[in-house]
């Protein structure tokens, strides 16, 4: 089961008091979480049309100002087919990419694949297949594993490596 109708921009942002940050994006955008997890919560804005993620990290990693705030940024499709079409997007302009399939994060499974922008910005398309599986995993609040919270890395010629499996629950997130 698909989330979304519409393909929407998401934004994921690390946050050090979640309950007083669901209440602020509550009053921002006039809408309750769509999903509540310990450390966790995302909403699923209608207009404008956004799904916003807030992942509880230490005082320490998310600092103040925009500094530290974000996790990363993605791009929700309806489909798996939409995800493949991005995919080949990605190889097609050269771009390195990593593919997760049938990977279950953020207490969702879903089928995504991962870009980094020219200044190393993690962004991922991805589709959600079941909004609440049942060996569901939480985000993490720990941003060291791979230093910016991504699912994927890069070596040192741009090339897309892949995350151990007992690291990949605690990187990524959507």
């Amino acid at each position: 089961m698909t989330s979304a109708t519409t393909s929407r921009v998401q934004l994921a942002l690390n946050v050090s008091d979640l309950e007083a940050s669901v209440a602020f994006y509550s009053a921002m955008f006039g809408v309750e979480p769509h999903k509540r997890r310990p450390g966790y919560a995302n909403f699923a804005v209608t207009e404008p049309p956004l799904k916003l993620v807030l992942i509880e990290t230490s005082e320490q990693t998310r600092g103040t100002g925009p500094a530290g705030a974000l996790n990363h940024l993605g791009v929700e499709v309806p489909s798996t087919d939409d995800v493949a079409e991005a995919r080949a997007r990605f190889s097609a302009a050269g771009l390195a990419a990593f593919d997760e399939n049938d990977t279950t994060c953020c207490y969702a499974l879903q089928d995504k694949v991962w870009v980094h922008d020219p200044a190393g910005a993690p962004w991922e398309v991805y589709t959600v297949k079941d909004d609440d599986p049942a060996n569901a995993r939480p985000a993490s609040a720990s941003l060291e594993i791979l230093g910016d919270g991504r699912c994927c890395s890069a070596d040192a010629t741009g090339t897309a490596t892949t995350v151990p499996s007992d690291q990949k629950q605690e990187a990524c997130c959507s």
